[in-house]
């Protein structure tokens, strides 16, 4: 019998490559791992279903059964996958040993969490999964405040949905404003006050040292000494590749599982994608590139090598206060932003040194532009 295509990860990047595959060979044998329940549901959609109402079940779009007859797919849930053999091309999980004919690691990201401390430093939560969205909105009860360690893309959206929903929130930052990796100063201000006139609290150039458990919530104090204090304490701090599985077998890590245009790691017939993959410098945590990935790649599992290109692709950041979509230049790209207030909005635009766009930062107003300055951008890849 044919070894079959494994899978391991059920989040957008397996389950996406799993259906473009399906597409192209329906009988090919398939098993997707995953080490929760395998229920399929949007990830984008933790950070902004507070204020929804939106229950975890509520999110659940497919339940792995389902998705294992819509797939013709052997799912095995709640598997633990502690080794890759790459030279016998097997890997070991919770139930046994399984062959692959081609390997895909699907696997994501774990939240990067503070070196806190104090009595509640192990109470602070993160959203990173449905289980833990599950978690966080069964602590969370009407009324609660809201302390948020970081004021990225994830911060800055749960920061808008909670206000939205009613809660008290602050929000710290090292950072000298939000979104500092994503938006020039002067937009980057206009965004902040967006947020601000919603009701959200920013203290930035300061984070969090010390949660300690008090009478009712939690004491935060900061590195510099201020002292705050909250029901809840959510950690948005960003995400870290989960290159473990991948080292231990011997793979090329960096930021993160290094792959080339194929999206091959540097062993035969083992690929990854999403946000576990590195592919030419570049960790893209966000939807258009994976699903971008998942096309390429079930193409050369299909038998087609493919390489993966990657078109101009604008995020859109979820802050209903201030509609954003961002599209940073290149690291290290030469040039300089532009920066302008329009009517109820903000603009920003990268350009080269003769005058090629590179990026864009177009909020409120501007953010109806997306389609005009992502026609002008490069690709990324």
């Amino acid at each position: 019998m044919t070894a079959p295509v494994v899978i391991i990860g059920s989040g957008l990047a397996g389950i996406t490559v799993a259906r473009e595959l399906r597409k192209l060979d329906t009988t090919v044998p398939l098993t997707i791992i995953t080490s929760d329940d395998g229920a399929f549901y949007s990830k984008p959609s933790l950070s902004n279903a507070i204020a929804a109402g939106k229950t975890a079940l509520q999110l659940a779009l497919n339940p792995a059964a389902k998705l294992a007859e819509q797939l013709n797919a052997d799912f095995l849930t709640n598997e633990q996958v502690s080794h890759i053999d790459t030279a016998a091309k097997t890997i070991s999980s919770s139930s046994g040993v399984i062959e692959y004919s081609q390997l895909v690691l699907a696997n994501g990201a774990h939240p990067i969490r503070l070196p806190l401390t104090g009595s509640g430093a192990e109470d602070v939560l993160s959203v990173n999964n449905l289980g833990q969205y599950a978690v966080f909105r069964e602590r969370l009860q009407a009324g609660m405040s809201v302390a948020i360690l970081g004021a990225g893309l994830i911060g800055c959206e749960f920061a808008n949905d909670l206000r939205h929903a009613g809660h008290a929130v602050s929000v710290f930052d090292l950072a000298p404003q939000p979104l500092g990796r994503l938006l020039p100063p002067q937009v980057g201000a206009y965004f902040r006050k967006a947020l601000e006139a919603a009701g959200v609290h920013f203290h930035f150039g300061t984070s969090i040292a010390n949660v300690d458990k008090a009478a009712t919530g939690y004491a935060l104090t900061t590195a510099d000494g201020q002292q705050f204090n909250a029901d809840i304490v959510l950690s948005a701090i960003g995400l870290k590749p989960a290159t473990e599985l991948a080292a231990a077998a011997g793979l090329k890590i960096n930021r993160g599982v290094v792959v080339d245009r194929h999206l091959q790691t540097s062993a035969p017939d083992v690929y990854a994608l999403g946000d576990c993959a590195e592919v030419e410098g570049l960790v893209l945590p966000f939807v258009l590139p994976i699903m971008s990935a998942a096309r390429a790649l079930a193409k050369t599992l299909a038998g087609e090598p493919t390489l993966l290109s990657y078109p101009a692709m604008p995020v859109a950041v979820k802050t209903p206060a201030c509609p954003t979509i961002v599209s940073p230049p290149a690291m290290g790209a030469a040039g300089a932003w532009e920066e302008e207030l329009i009517e109820n909005g903000a603009r920003a635009l990268f350009k080269s040194p003769d005058g090629k766009l590179l990026g864009c930062a177009l909020l409120g107003e501007a953010s109806k532009e997306r389609q005009t300055y992502a026609a002008q951008l490069p690709p990324v890849l």
